[in-house]
This record gives C-alpha cells, structure tokens and sequence, in this order.
C-alpha cells in the first residue's frame, strides 16, 4: 500500500516537473508552442487515466451555484482592487509598468473587437488557464506533497509561480501581478471545496472587466 502511494506521489511530482518544463518553455525561452492547449490536454488525459474521474481537478456540480458565483465575484474583485493599489504600488518601485498583451489597444470603441477577444478570455484564459494551471498542475503539486490541507495551500503558491512565469511577457511587473491572481484564483478554488467552476468564473469576469475597460476607454 505504501509502495503504490509512493509511486502515486512520484509519478505526480513527474507530471509537475513537466508542467513547470512545458510553461517555461514556452515562455521564458520559446522551444515549444503555446502550453496552455498543451496543459489542457495533457491535464484531462492524466486526470482520467489515473484519477479514474475529472472530478479531481474540480468538474464536479457545487451545491451551491449562488455560492460559487459570489465567490467568484468577491475573488474577482478582490484581485483587481489588489493589483490596482498593492502590487502596482510596489512593483512600480522598481521595474516598469507591466506590458500589456500584443493587440489589446485595438478593442477600443471596436465592439466586433472587443466582442472576439471576450471569446478568447471566456475559452482559452478562462477555461484553458484554469484547466491547465489550477485543475491539473495544482492538483498534481497538491498529490506530490501527500495531499494534506498544508500541501494544497503550498500548492497554490507553487502554482501561482508558475502562472506569474506564465505571463513572462508582461516583464516583472506583469508576472509578479499575474502570479498575485494566482494566489487568488488558487484560494478561491480552496475554498469552495476545489471546485473549478469558482476559477472559471472569476478569471473570466476579471478579463471581461479588463475588455470592456478597453472598449470603452476608462482609465482604470
């Protein structure tokens, strides 16, 4: 029985190890295509080949679909509020503003625009992120070391890092504000049971706050 646990938790430390490989490698130095479709695929394949369910990486029904949402809501808030008047603050200090994503300036005023990227923020941040990024790598952290309360919350910071190096364009300011929602995104996940549904639904109501500030130009 001991045995089988320990190659359990070995083969999720493996899974972990190439997940941090497959994010850096995309980028930080650019030898491999996009991870998020890459973690996506190779995170519900492992799920339901070794878990037997996709119920572990958070695709299960809440009890609560009021709770979830304000959850969601409160998370959503909370980050934006804490990037705008915590981590900007100090990251201003010493490193550039962050770098916003190639293109964002055209969804101004353009609602067919902004109209395609909440399509992309809906799908592949929403859903590709959060599937990738807390369903399976926080998971497998989480399994790796012994699945106890301590080593979930351990595993939320690890992840957040590894979202943080996600968003290794944005320069330091951007990855140390991306790897902040990623604490967020990993507690609100927590708790509310590691339900992935929280995840999906405060990612995606921070980005289409974050398109809709485009379009119509708020300076926020």
């Amino acid at each position: 029985m001991k045995s089988g646990a320990s190659s359990f938790r070995f083969l999720s430390g493996l899974e972990l190890l190439a997940g941090a490989a497959i994010v850096l490698g995309y980028n930080v130095f650019k030898v491999i295509p996009n991870e998020v479709p890459i973690l996506v695929v190779l995170g519900l394949l492992s799920v339901r080949l070794r878990n037997r369910s996709w119920f572990a990486m958070g695709f299960k029904r809440p009890e609560s679909w009021r709770l979830i949402v304000l959850v969601a809501l409160a998370a959503a808030a909370f980050r934006m509020l804490a990037g705008e008047y915590l981590v900007l603050p100090i990251t201003s200090q010493f490193w550039p503003e962050s770098i916003a994503p190639s293109g964002v300036d055209e969804i101004t005023g353009n609602l067919q625009v902004a109209f395609m990227y909440l399509l992309l923020v809906w799908s592949f941040a929403a859903f590709g992120e959060e599937i990738g990024y807390r369903g399976y790598l926080m998971t497998r952290a989480a399994e790796f070391l012994g699945g106890s309360r301590a080593a979930w919350w351990i595993a939320v910071v690890i992840t957040a890092v590894l979202f943080g190096f996600g968003h290794f364009y944005k320069g330091p300011s951007g990855m140390v504000d991306s790897g902040m929602a990623g604490l967020v995104l990993g507690a609100a996940y927590l708790l509310t049971g590691r339900n992935i549904w929280t995840c999906v639904l405060a990612h995606g109501f921070i980005d289409t706050f974050g398109v809709v500030a485009l379009y119509f130009g708020w300076d926020v």
